[in-house]
């Protein structure tokens, strides 16, 4: 049976009705779909119009976005992620920090998310329209970081077959930011020092003064009081980088910012791994505001990513992904934090996509005891067609009988 739907004599979709046996319809079903016809056909119509509307919002938004930016009054808090929230307080500061061009000393823990609050400076700022480059100072050797950071000449150590710019030069008009700065060696201390007295420097083997125009933003997760105190940073230096210092909280201090940001990870999740947009139930938020986070917002997009890939595009396994159980304890007096059932990777331990179904579909069938269809099989735990799941676990190597009870 088959019905148009229309709304002001133009068609807007069609109602069709089966059924599986023969003349199944009576004269009754058609009086009641033809009463369905008007009502969908309105849901419809109030459908496509808020998609309009949404496509129009956004456009508009667009539009403001870009004469925002011409007229230099960029809304620097709309990529920062709880900036209405958890972070307000950093937001305000970058705010206040932004235009001006003084050096920034940002600190937070590892994983907290300096670099994105350095580049909320940066767009900010009168350089927006120059480059951002980002410097580990930590991961540079010693003996290579003069180099890196102020460029060399040609012949000036063995392999320097061409002159070579450094991140200052390149950065030359725009924002350096130096990550892990309390990582720098003593004589590369002396060096930034000098470039943020007058902006000028030699390359590695030079004799020409090269003068830039830098603003640098460094980062530290590491206490630089205490290193001054020991004599492995300089205090000239601390009191030229410090000028304006932002302190970014940890996670866990900011625990209202967690299901916004598990929405944010999974969304993007989602988009790179080609599955349809997820999104974490409010049972996975309970468990992620529950947990330490001792690795931060980067820890909490390496959960979600994993959360994905274990839920095989159709759902957030938040629990698995975060190798806990479901039990709470007391954090201190009336808060709660996770018991972890295993330990818990690393943020940056990334495990193959085929090993992470492999260990999910594990996981099911043990607790199926084997089975693989019916109403209490892995299939049905999966969400997946039983067919799908065997085909799986041959590509995978798996043996389901072996979870069978003997």
């Amino acid at each position: 049976m088959v019905g148009s739907l229309n709304r002001e004599d133009e068609p807007v979709g069609v109602l069709v009705l089966a059924t599986q046996r023969r003349s199944g319809f009576r004269s009754e079903h058609e009086e009641l779909a033809t009463a369905l016809l008007e009502p969908f056909a309105i849901a419809l119509e109030n459908d496509r119009q808020l998609r309009e509307l949404s496509v129009l919002r956004e456009a508009v938004e667009a539009d403001n976005r870009s004469l925002l930016a011409r007229l230099g009054r960029q809304d620097i808090s709309d990529s920062v992620v709880g900036s209405e929230t958890g972070l307000k307080d950093v937001m305000e500061r970058v705010n206040l920090v932004a235009h001006s061009d003084v050096p920034v000393l940002i600190l937070g823990e590892t994983g907290s998310g300096k670099e994105v609050v350095a580049r909320a400076i940066h767009k900010g700022s009168q350089r927006s329209a120059g480059p951002f480059l980002r410097v580990n100072c930590g991961a540079i050797p010693p003996e290579l970081i003069d180099s890196e950071l102020f460029g060399h000449e040609r012949g000036s150590f063995t392999g320097a077959v061409a002159t070579r710019k450094g991140w200052f030069e390149r950065a030359d008009g725009g924002t350096l930011f130096l990550d892990e700065v309390g990582e720098l060696p003593p004589a590369a201390q002396v060096r930034l020092l000098r470039i943020l007295q007058d902006g000028s420097f030699e390359r590695v083997g030079g004799q020409r003064p090269l003068h830039v125009d830098v603003r640098v933003v460094a980062a530290t997760n590491r206490d630089l009081h205490a290193l001054v105190a020991d004599g492995s940073f300089r205090e000239d230096l601390w009191y030229r980088i410090a000028v304006f210092v932002v302190r970014i909280p940890p996670l866990r201090e900011r625990i209202e910012d967690i299901p916004t940001l598990a929405g944010h990870f999974a969304l993007r999740a989602a988009k790179r791994l080609g599955t349809p947009p997820l999104v974490p139930t409010p049972q996975d938020n309970d468990l992620l505001v529950s947990y330490d986070w001792p690795g931060n917002v980067r820890e909490l997009s390496a959960v979600i990513e994993r959360a994905a890939i274990l839920g095989m595009g159709r759902r957030l396994e938040v629990a698995a992904a975060l190798g806990v159980n479901t039990r709470i304890a007391p954090r201190e007096a009336n808060n709660a934090r996770l018991l972890p059932a295993v330990e818990v990777r690393g943020a940056d331990a990334i495990v193959t996509l085929d090993s992470a179904m492999a260990q999910h579909i594990k996981l099911a069938l043990s607790r199926t005891h084997g089975r693989v269809e019916g109403p209490h099989g892995a299939a049905k735990m999966l969400g997946i067609n039983p067919y799908t799941l065997r085909a799986r676990m041959r590509k995978l190597g798996i043996d389901w009988t072996s979870f069978r009870e003997t």
